[in-house]
């Protein structure tokens, strides 16, 4: 049985300077193992200040906060007023899509594993007001359709604001209230907040985001994204220790600390369940259950997420079978690497789990002919543009456009190299990360129809499909 304490005293002591070595100006973490719980902090929560991060301070949590929606979700289902598999529309009457034949037909289960099909990176801001989930979803109306619904995975910030608004038609009340009632009550959180007027009232991290690529990073311009996407991880922060709270809660079969059934072991069991594959190596996990990234590691299956909202960054990873959850929370600079070595270590020597190697690119890269992926690719925060140079050298230029540019996103150019069949991988790293990119699909002249990250941007030239040839592939798609 590995010696917890020591463990923690090494995590304690190397954590300052691999945050320094990082750029990382505050951090806070926890780690659970049978309920014993050891908690760390180094650093700032802001550079401005030079208030201290403890481990009682709040940061935000991004999109881990949509495995919270998807267990209130799950909640009612197992209430009786929510069938996963019943069109959105049963209980969202007024959700409109830009393809019709779509909109009619997804459902909840493919919005939760992310293969719903519209376009998902969509920030826009409804105000602050108790309707503005209801006024975000609204405003979908017009929002392109990249695929059938149930044809593949995409991830898709939007698609989790219509479950925020699936719980607020069926609770009756503002997505906020939701999570504050149906989750932080019955699991007793005392560090939580829903937004900036909660969070004021205690410690809180402020994200730190860099001006230029080599640039130290300073104090964001604002703290949190707009509180219509909050259903999808706009502004839910906390401190790491109630993160793990609501993490053992799944490792629990459902129940709280205290014995309170949160949610049936049978809703743990199908939430971490495999529902479709992820296309791009090394970007994601490689799996999607209903809300949980789900990774077959060396040495068992792990189920997390990860979250990025202005400045800030957040990991969550729990081994049910070995009853060890982690959970990793920063504001700036290159969070992935402390990830990389502190998760390493602790999944190994507490779990017997080792984190999957990255993937790099080959030393003698293979030239190809690359016309099937050459061309523009757009969305509504970037632009990708793949050529290729005389020497057969081929380069990706991203140009990010609305909220990504607005948020000082830098345009950048970077060279791409074979790594298998359709996919090229980066050849220079960021942040530690060699980035994957997945040519997928035929625009009906031989050319790749998507570039694939995690999500798929659709080739910005490419003919829509039709709507009745749509509906009539997504009907025989299944859940995925």
């Amino acid at each position: 049985m590995p010696n917890l304490d020591e463990i923690s005293q090494r995590v304690q002591d190397r954590l300052p300077s691999l945050l320094a070595e990082n750029q990382v100006p505050g951090a806070a973490l926890a780690v659970s193992v049978g309920g014993q719980v050891r908690e760390h902090a180094a650093g700032l929560l802001s550079k401005a200040t030079g208030v201290e991060a403890t481990v009682d301070s709040l940061f935000q949590v991004g999109s881990i906060t949509k495995v919270w929606t998807a267990t209130l979700l799950m909640q009612l289902v197992e209430a009786g007023q929510l069938d996963l598999d019943a069109p959105v529309r049963r209980y969202v009457p007024d959700l409109r899509l830009a393809d019709e034949s779509a909109g009619a037909q997804i459902t909840t289960r493919q919005l939760m594993c992310h293969t719903a099909g519209f376009e998902g990176d969509l920030f826009t801001d409804t105000g602050d007001g108790d309707e503005c989930v209801e006024k975000y979803v609204a405003t979908l109306a017009t929002v392109a359709q990249l695929f059938p619904p149930g044809a593949m995975f995409s991830y898709n910030n939007a698609g989790y604001c219509v479950l925020g608004r699936i719980v607020e038609v069926l609770r009756g009340k503002p997505f906020d209230a939701c999570l504050r009632d149906h989750l932080f009550k019955p699991l007793a959180l005392t560090h939580a907040a829903t937004s900036a007027n909660e969070a004021i009232l205690h410690r809180v991290a402020v994200g730190h985001i860099q001006p230029a690529p080599d640039a130290d990073p300073v104090p964001a311009p604002v703290w949190a994204l707009m509180r219509s996407n909050a259903p999808a991880g706009s502004v839910l922060s906390m401190r790491p220790r109630d993160l793990l709270t609501f993490a053992r809660m799944h490792v629990a079969g459902g129940k709280a600390a205290d014995g309170t059934v949160v949610l049936s072991p049978a809703s743990v069991k199908a939430m971490a369940e495999p529902q479709v594959k992820v296309p791009a190596p090394g970007v994601m996990a490689i799996a999607w259950g209903l809300g949980w990234e789900i990774y077959d590691l060396p040495g068992g299956t792990v189920i997390g997420h990860d979250g990025d909202t202005i400045g800030q960054s957040a990991f969550l990873r729990v081994v049910p079978e070995r009853d060890v959850a982690i959970a990793l929370l920063t504001n700036g600079g290159n969070p992935g690497a402390v990830y990389d070595e502190i998760f390493g270590d602790l999944l190994r020597e507490l779990a017997g789990v080792e984190l999957p190697t990255q993937p790099t690119p080959p030393a003698e890269p293979a030239q190809v002919d690359a016309r099937r992926y050459l061309g523009t690719y757009a969305s509504e925060i970037t632009e990708l543009t793949v050529s290729q140079d005389e020497s057969g050298r081929i380069w990706l230029d991203e140009t990010p456009k609305g909220i990504a540019a607005e948020f000082g996103r830098q345009a950048a150019r970077k060279e791409l190299v074979p790594l298998e069949p359709d996919t090229l991988i980066s050849v220079r790293a960021e942040h530690g990360r060699h980035e994957t990119r997945v040519f997928l699909g035929d625009d009906g002249t031989g050319r790749a129809l998507y570039i694939h990250s995690g999500r798929a941007t659709r080739r910005a030239d490419a003919a829509w499909p039709d709507r009745g040839a749509a509906a009539s592939d997504a009907a025989t798609s299944g859940h995925n």
